[in-house]
């Protein structure tokens, strides 16, 4: 990150990194992931994710991982990703957010990636991240694909924002509660949605953190924003016929969220390596940082 406030916005407060549908089968004979259809590798992108982020030389403060961590919540599939993980984590002092998916399994998701006693109860957690509250809720429904929540969950949602935290609340859910072109989606999304709009009316919640859809989308609930990751395992693809559902072995991405006083930007992240068409490197900026504001305004803004 430049020393110098180059533009009109100072540095974020927070960067977080937003993960969604890693999709891990367990391992082979030979120690490997087995191939998720039958043909996607799902460790080469998360590894290609993780690979990227630590050459980017971002530091983000928390990685958040919106559900369907393994595919068939196998406890091998859980302990590959976690290692995986965490050891990029680890390096870049990230907090690991992990949140349930409906692919997953709520005691081998305890067990493996939290590290705790396994139980069959919602896996609902809190954060706090310099200020930065992090509500990481359960909506998965055992045995079903749909969304759901009850009673209790929304209670205890209700008791923790009834406090506001210092520099607001990020609510990190895997069913994201907005609709979408894809008509069998919308068979497993979120039900009672309203009931989740009235525990957060009024709250300090700045953003949504979504996953499920399989595809990169944003639109608001509640008037909240809400960001939704595509997965890394595969896409789906929006321009297929309608009235099919289409995944595909490409378009894998992550979401960069940077946190201001204000507001929330989220940026996606391609995986994968693409030819260079332009390319401006730390010299420049340099340079750019020895100039004034008006100079550097009339230096780069110039038409040549």
């Amino acid at each position: 990150m430049s020393a110098v406030q180059l533009g009109q916005y100072p540095p974020p407060t927070h960067l977080i990194v937003h993960v969604s549908d890693t999709h891990f089968l367990g391992s082979d004979a030979h120690g490997n992931g087995r191939p998720l259809h039958g043909r996607v590798d799902t460790d080469r992108t998360v590894r290609l994710a993780m690979e990227q982020l630590e050459r980017s030389g971002l530091r983000p403060d928390a990685f958040v991982f919106t559900g369907d961590i393994a595919d068939l919540g196998e406890p091998d599939a859980y302990r590959r990703v976690r290692d995986l993980v965490e050891a990029t984590a680890d390096r870049l002092g990230a907090q690991l957010v992990w949140v349930m998916g409906n692919h997953d399994e709520r005691a081998a998701f305890r067990s493996e990636l939290l590290r705790e006693e396994g139980s069959s109860d919602p896996v609902d957690r809190v954060f706090d991240i310099r200020g930065l509250r992090i509500v990481a809720l359960d909506t998965t429904v055992p045995g079903y694909h749909h969304g759901d929540l009850t009673d209790g969950q929304l209670d205890w949602l209700t008791d923790v924002l009834a406090t506001p935290a210092e520099r607001g609340t990020i609510l990190a859910l895997h069913h994201p509660p907005i609709p979408t072109p894809l008509a069998l989606m919308n068979i497993l999304e979120l039900r009672r949605q309203e009931r989740l709009a009235e525990a957060i009316a009024g709250s300090d919640i700045r953003g949504i953190l979504g996953g499920h859809l399989h595809y990169a989308t944003h639109s608001l609930f509640a008037g909240i924003p809400v960001s939704v990751a595509a997965a890394t395992c595969y896409t789906m693809d929006l321009s297929a016929p309608e009235r099919e559902l289409t995944g595909v072995d490409g378009g894998q991405a992550i979401n960069v969220v940077e946190v201001y006083d204000t507001q929330l930007v989220h940026a996606v992240v391609p995986l994968g390596d693409f030819p260079t068409v332009s390319h401006f490197d730390s010299a420049f900026l340099d340079r750019m940082e020895q100039l004034n504001a008006e100079e550097r305004a009339d230096a780069f803004s110039r038409k040549v």
